[in-house]
């Protein structure tokens, strides 16, 4: 395949990373099995526009993202819009579509397997035609990424502390909200304090990453308007893997979701695969049952 990687230096693992070094290596790997490989090392705000100009070029197979979690979706969106493959190169905190993807997580470590990876057909999630690969969530998780990239970390590990700081604060005054939502011809209305809709249900990990990519629905979840105490509880019962046990929790299955959200008449905050994004008071979320093409380790390597 021609493959353009594109790193991006200020993320996570890279921010520590010899990219010289590093980007010798990619090269002597992926040409030893064949492929024709261009790679650019750019800043976080560079990333975007180096992404698109690799989407763009009709010579290019494959692209190749290493980065974090918002790095990987923004390649997907492109990928997909585009028909290319994505390949993903964990280099940020969580790395949770790599997990999906059960790639190694190590930045060395994976270039073997990706080097002599397959193309796979896997889901992609919308809302509002925006894509998602992971997890878009309305209520307390965007106050938890406001809160935490308020914070000043440098690293991975400053990051992780940063976000439990952020939890906690959040924990301690939970928002309580107004969502009505249509789900498989249903209407509901009720108060909540958070929702979420992930491409393809959760499995049990405390990390809350999808086992499966190809089964062509959304998980979604909604928590009842939570107090101190039960979001504490939550949180306990999300590092036991019992998320859809836990009393506060009511989840459902389904190909898509239509959101309104009563009392945001200018808009919405919103998480997609981490990053903030400003979204209108009506949401409808899809799934797109495989139609995107990602690089997965070979059964034969």
């Amino acid at each position: 395949m021609n493959i353009i990687a594109v790193f991006n230096r200020d993320g996570g693992t890279f921010r520590t990373t010899d990219m010289v070094a590093y980007e010798s290596k990619v090269i002597e790997v992926f040409e030893g099995a064949g492929h024709r490989i261009e790679c650019r090392v750019v800043a976080g705000n560079e990333v975007a526009d180096a992404l698109e100009a690799a989407a763009n070029r009709p010579d290019v197979d494959c692209l190749l993202a290493g980065g974090g979690d918002g790095t990987i979706s923004a390649a997907a969106r492109l990928s997909w819009k585009s028909g290319k493959v994505l390949g993903v190169l964990p280099a940020g905190t969580m790395n949770l579509f790599a997990r999906s993807l059960q790639l190694p997580l190590d930045v060395w470590d994976v270039l073997e397997k990706l080097a002599y990876a397959e193309s796979r057909n896997v889901d992609i999630a919308s809302a509002n035609g925006q894509s998602f690969v992971h997890q878009f969530s309305a209520g307390m998780r965007p106050r938890m990424v406001r809160l935490r990239d308020a914070m000043e970390f440098g690293s991975r590990f400053g990051k992780i502390r940063a976000t439990v700081r952020a939890a906690l604060t959040a924990m301690a005054r939970p928002p309580r909200f107004e969502v009505a939502f249509n789900i498989d011809g249903e209407s509901r209305k009720q108060q909540i304090s958070a929702i979420s809709v992930s491409n393809n249900e959760f499995g049990r990990d405390a990390l809350m990453f999808a086992e499966s990519l190809d089964g062509g629905h959304l998980g979604i979840y909604l928590a009842e308007p939570l107090t101190f105490r039960s979001a504490v509880h939550l949180a306990f019962d999300i590092l036991r893997g019992q998320l859809k046990e836990n009393p506060a929790i009511t989840a459902f299955k389904s190909s898509e979701i239509n959101l309104h959200f009563p009392r945001h008449r200018h808009g919405i905050r919103c998480v997609m695969d981490g990053e903030i994004v400003a979204m209108d008071q009506d949401i409808a979320i899809r799934t797109h049952p495989g139609e995107l093409k990602v690089l997965v380790p070979s059964a034969n390597a």
